[in-house]
């Protein structure tokens, strides 16, 4: 499965109305976590209403405490205060890495803009290390502007 087969699937479940936008987002989620071999934990987190935090939204994989986190903390709240792609091919080389699993090798976290504000983020666990290359950072950030699109409207 190569992520240009995977984009009319994607456009098609962002584009069902007859869904809500968090459902829409668990079946992105889905997708994803089920046809991306390296793609163990897929998850949105989106900012906390007015609060320096973000708070999980849909996701496919195992469970997670880590449904709030504060600006500035771990990969996803770097990502939320950086406003930049945060690549990790090894978490343990990360100081400022909130473990959600020991099995999880590696991050991706790409901030999701709506207007140009940053109002989110796609974030990816591998537990193959290393396995995020720049087709993977295009891809999840042509994702991010489609849902931005479903959540402008």
């Amino acid at each position: 499965m190569t992520f240009e087969t995977l984009k009319p699937q994607v456009s098609q479940i962002l584009d069902s109305a007859s869904l809500s936008v968090e459902q829409r987002l668990q079946e992105v989620c889905d997708l994803l976590k089920e046809t991306i071999a390296h793609y163990d934990w897929v998850g949105f987190y989106f900012k906390n209403g007015d609060k320096d935090e973000l708070k999980l939204s849909s996701y496919a994989g195992a469970h997670t405490d880590h449904t709030i986190i504060p600006f500035g903390k771990g990969i996803c709240g770097q990502v939320a205060v950086s406003n930049q792609n945060f690549v990790v091919p090894d978490v343990n080389a990360q100081d400022n890495y909130i473990a959600c699993s020991i099995t999880v090798k590696a991050e991706i976290v790409v901030p999701l803009f709506v207007n140009g504000k940053n109002i989110g983020q796609i974030d990816i666990d591998s537990n193959t290390p290393d396995p995020f290359t720049d087709a993977d950072e295009r891809f999840l950030e042509w994702v991010n502007v489609q849902v931005a699109n479903i959540l402008e409207a």
